[in-house]
C-alpha cells in the first residue's frame, strides 16, 4: 500500500490546455492543482513592472532576493502573491507570457522556485503542470503526461481566451507568438520543454475538454489503483 502523497507530472507546450484539464481533473479527483507557469510569469510580471528586461539574466537575478513569490489555495483556486499582492490578473497578458519564457530559461530562476514546488508535491496529492514537472521539478512522480496539440489548435483556444479578456490582438499575432514560445522553451539550455522516456503522450487536438478530461483521469485512476490507492 503506497502511503507517499500522489503526483501527476503534466508538461506540454504553452496553449496545450494544461492548466484548464489539470484544474478539473484536480477539481474531479480531490488533489490539489498548482499552475507552476504561473510562478514564472510573476517573476516575469515583476521584472516587467520595474522597467527591466526579463531576458536580462543580470537584471532578473539581481531582482530575486527581494522578491517574496507565495501560492495560496482558495475557494476560486491557485492565487499568485507578489510582495504582498494578488496579482493573479495582471500576470495572464501575451507580454508577461513572453517574459515567463524569457526569465524561466535561466537556471537562477528555476533554482529560486524548484523547492517551492516539490515542498508543495511532498505535502499532498498534487496535480502539477508546466514544461519540466516530469523531467525535473518532479522525476519521481507517479504520473507522467505530456499534453500536446497542433499549434493552430493551440494559438485558436489561446486567442479566444484572450479575446474573451478583452485583450486587443489577432490570431495571427498569437499563432507567431505561440510558436516563438514554442521554439525558445524547446531550445533553452536550462531544463527545456520536453517529454519524460516515461511520459504518456496525450495530444487533445479536435477534442472537447470533457473527453480529454475522461481520458486523463482514466489514467490517474488507473496509476492510482496501481499503487494500491
Amino acid at each position: 500500500m503506497s502511503t507517499r502523497p500522489f503526483a501527476v507530472a503534466i508538461d506540454g507546450p504553452a496553449g496545450a490546455g494544461k492548466s484548464t484539464l489539470a484544474k478539473i481533473l484536480a477539481r474531479e479527483l480531490g488533489f490539489l492543482y498548482m499552475d507552476t507557469g504561473a510562478l514564472y510569469r510573476t517573476i516575469g510580471y515583476a521584472v516587467l513592472r520595474e522597467g527591466g528586461d526579463p531576458a536580462d539574466a543580470a537584471v532578473v537575478e539581481a531582482r530575486l532576493p527581494s522578491l517574496d513569490v507565495r501560492l495560496t489555495h482558495e475557494a476560486d483556486g491557485q492565487h499568485v502573491w507578489l510582495d504582498g499582492e494578488d496579482v493573479n490578473g495582471e500576470i495572464r497578458t501575451p507580454e508577461v507570457s513572453r517574459a515567463a519564457s524569457q526569465v524561466s530559461a535561466l537556471p537562477a530562476v528555476r533554482a529560486y522556485l524548484l523547492q517551492l514546488q516539490r515542498d508543495t508535491a511532498a505535502s499532498c496529492d498534487v496535480i502539477m503542470d508546466g514544461r519540466d514537472i516530469g523531467t525535473v521539478v518532479l522525476p519521481d512522480a507517479q504520473l507522467k503526461i505530456f499534453l500536446s496539440a497542433t499549434p493552430e489548435e493551440r494559438a485558436r483556444r489561446r486567442y479566444e481566451e484572450l479575446r474573451g479578456k478583452g485583450v486587443d490582438t489577432t490570431f495571427e499575432q498569437v499563432l507567431a507568438d505561440m510558436q516563438q514560445r514554442d521554439y525558445d522553451d524547446s531550445h533553452r539550455a536550462a531544463a527545456p520543454l520536453k517529454a519524460a522516456e516515461d511520459a504518456v503522450a496525450v495530444n487533445t487536438t479536435g477534442e472537447t475538454v470533457e473527453q480529454s478530461v475522461a481520458r486523463m483521469k482514466k489514467l490517474v485512476n488507473d496509476r492510482l489503483a496501481s499503487c494500491g490507492r
